[in-house]
């Protein structure tokens, strides 16, 4: 129930009982206190009053008879005590002192081998008066005598029930007080939250550049716009990105789109010889591997960014990985006119990834030495070890990449130079794609390169004990195929 109310309310109410609480107790403990106060006051006159008696007999002559005791404490106390609870009792019973209050109201006699050696105190009722009492026994001169004596309750009691009225009234005032301070403060404490809750509701997908104040006070409230403030730039970003991406995506796809329906209205305007039709189906499977390469790459990314993609960490021979690259990439080297070089040290190397991922991502750095090294050139595949980790770097003796693009590179969709004679440019998604696969392996993609010089694209992955390799043996040739649409794809470029 109290869930559901405004938390305004809530402050106000736990504010409240807590105030309450501490008031309550605070008069609690207030009123047992006078009330312990007063009762040691009433206990150290009765004693006091022990004490007067035991003086004035101890002053009588030793020798002196119960009557004589009886007429000289009788003499003496009802001048002084006569309006007060007193009586004086010897062992037999017989009165040595007896105030015309306790003959009236507590005839009861307590001898003195009766009494507690220590004395006890008590409470009792009379005419209509509540005693509090005390009898203690004293010996003087070898004869034991009790002392009873008590004070009346009356103006105690009344002092303590208008102490209680008083302190109930003032806790029902504060309390009061409290609540209206307590609801006051809790506007003014959430007035900040308020108004950032204002200026959030004025944000939406077409003004995330709007920011929320912070306050000067470093407090909760500021923590919180800050956190905010955070929260929108990462969106804002976000929906640049997705603007962007869908933006580059949608212009990627529009021209090989429209060149396959320039193709076919053209094939279509009048009929044609075999091999005339042949050319046109030539282009249109051109464009439409293009297209397939650009739509794989989309997916991957989409995949990578939702976390829909796993891997499969598993040893794996580096001679195995390349011999099966190597195989794929040789025609299109050939092709090219480049000579492809794989170099791996002379002992067995083993190292943890997913097969297909590092295949992959080879094949797009490959695809791009390819792209990008005039014919004649060198592309070089090569593994080397540096201590625990093994170096997979791809080497070519292309173009090279300017300097003010080497921060780019990995951008999607951003190409840094047209490709090669000959050669259709990229769409701009391979090195960001290459980039993500060696981040889910815990590695960095490096690049080094000057204009005119060719480039080194490298990673470093970890390595293991050679026993483990036969493990991933029967599972690496299944990765042929995929190796092969990776190089038939030729969307990545130098700078994609």
């Amino acid at each position: 129930m109290i869930k559901s109310l405004p938390i305004r309310i809530r402050l106000t109410l736990w504010y409240s009982l807590a105030i309450a609480a501490t008031m309550f107790t605070i008069g609690f403990i207030s009123l047992w206190m006078v009330h312990r106060a007063i009762n040691d006051l009433e206990n150290e006159e009765l004693q006091q009053r022990v004490r007067s008696v035991r003086r004035f007999v101890e002053s009588r002559p030793a020798g002196e008879t119960r009557a004589q005791l009886h007429d000289a404490i009788t003499a003496a106390y009802n001048v002084s005590h006569g309006n007060k609870w007193l009586q004086v009792i010897d062992e037999q019973g017989n009165w040595i002192y007896r105030s015309p209050h306790v003959a009236a109201a507590y005839p009861k006699l307590v001898l003195p081998q009766q009494a507690p050696a220590a004395g006890a105190y008590f409470t009792y009722t009379a005419e209509s008066s509540s005693v509090r009492a005390l009898i203690e026994p004293i010996s003087i001169h070898g004869v034991r005598y009790t002392v009873q004596t008590g004070l009346t309750l009356n103006k105690t009691l009344a002092i303590l029930s208008n102490l209680r009225m008083q302190l109930f009234l003032l806790i029902t005032i504060g309390l009061f007080v409290s609540s209206l301070a307590g609801h006051f403060m809790s506007r003014k404490a959430l007035k900040p939250v308020a108004v950032l809750a204002a200026q959030a509701r004025r944000i939406n997908d077409r003004n995330l550049d709007i920011r929320l104040p912070v306050p000067r006070a470093k407090d909760e409230i500021s923590d919180l716009s800050q956190t905010l403030n955070q929260m929108l730039e990462r969106i804002d970003k976000a929906f640049a990105s997705v603007r962007s991406f869908t933006g580059n995506a949608s212009h990627e796809l529009r021209t090989p789109i429209s060149l396959l329906r320039t193709e076919i209205e053209v094939g279509l305007y009048r009929p044609r010889a075999n091999e005339e039709y042949r050319a046109i189906l030539r282009r249109l499977h051109e464009q439409t591997v293009r297209m397939t390469g650009l739509v794989e790459n989309l997916l991957s990314l989409a995949r990578a960014d939702g976390g829909a993609e796993t891997i499969t960490i598993a040893p794996v021979r580096v001679s195995v990985l390349f011999s099966q690259i190597a195989d794929t990439w040789k025609s299109t080297m050939n092709q090219a006119m480049l000579d492809l070089c794989v170099e791996t040290p002379e002992n067995d190397l083993i190292l943890l990834c997913d097969f297909q991922d590092i295949a992959r991502l080879l094949s797009i750095l490959l695809e791009n030495a390819s792209k990008y090294t005039p014919p004649g050139g060198v592309v070089k595949l090569k593994a080397a070890v540096d201590g625990e980790c093994i170096v997979l770097s791809v080497h070519d003796t292309g173009i090279g990449i300017a300097p003010e693009h080497k921060l780019r590179i990995f951008d999607r969709f951003y190409r840094a130079t047209p490709a090669c004679a000959g050669v259709p440019a990229g769409s701009g998604l391979g090195l960001a794609l290459a980039k993500w696969i060696a981040e889910r392996h815990g590695a960095e993609l490096n690049v080094t390169s000057n204009p005119g010089c060719g480039s080194c694209f490298s990673f470093s992955l970890r390595k293991t004990a050679p026993a483990l390799a036969d493990i991933h043996a029967i599972c690496a040739p299944t990765a042929e195929p995929e190796v092969e649409l990776l190089s038939s794809a030729r969307s990545p470029s130098r700078a994609s």
